[in-house]
């Protein structure tokens, strides 16, 4: 059952945080023998894509159904990129993904699917890319976060340990209508 879509805003508000230290990481993880964090080895389009529009529908993303099968194929593999997913009891659940550019890593996007709001694996599993982003040698991970998203998310950055560092107001691409 999905949320009911919430009317677009007129301006796109996009925050934008960041961790500078591994120090700054406050993790949350939850205990149940359930979940499973696995990453895809061989990025797999077709199962990218189910996991991208069934964590996005509810707050709008397009980009990544606009791109061609060619494009998002490329991003999948770019030596940096890596996209982790949340399994409950065998069903994935959500994912993470991060893009490692020098020392910065990125969290590209993250998020759970309906059913499996409000358990607590959001922060588990925000926790999980944050610590693998300092694992892999990252000194500064960062994100961006929109009016457009769930309403948690910025809150949940914010108690991980992100700052923000910059927010910009731009009218409401016509994608998102």
């Amino acid at each position: 059952m999905s949320a009911p879509i919430p009317i677009t805003p007129e301006t796109l508000v996009t925050t934008y945080l960041q961790m500078t230290h591994p120090s700054q990481f406050s993790p949350a993880f939850v205990e149940d023998q359930r979940l499973v964090i696995l990453k895809m080895e061989l990025p797999d389009v077709a199962f990218y894509r189910f996991l991208y529009d069934e964590v996005g529908r509810d707050w709008r993303w397009r980009d990544r159904l606009l791109m061609t099968e060619e494009a998002l194929q490329q991003l999948l593999t770019h030596p940096g990129a890596s996209v982790y997913v949340l399994y409950v009891a065998g069903v994935p659940a959500g994912y993470v993904e991060l893009c490692q550019e020098g020392n910065d890593t990125e969290i590209t996007y993250l998020g759970l699917r309906t059913a499996y709001m409000g358990s607590g694996y959001g922060k588990h599993l925000l926790s999980y890319g944050i610590n693998e982003a300092w694992k892999n040698g990252a000194q500064r991970v960062w994100l961006h976060t929109c009016n457009l998203d769930g309403p948690h998310a910025l809150t949940n950055y914010l108690k991980r340990g992100f700052s923000v560092y910059n927010i910009d107001e731009t009218p409401m691409p016509a994608r998102y209508s």
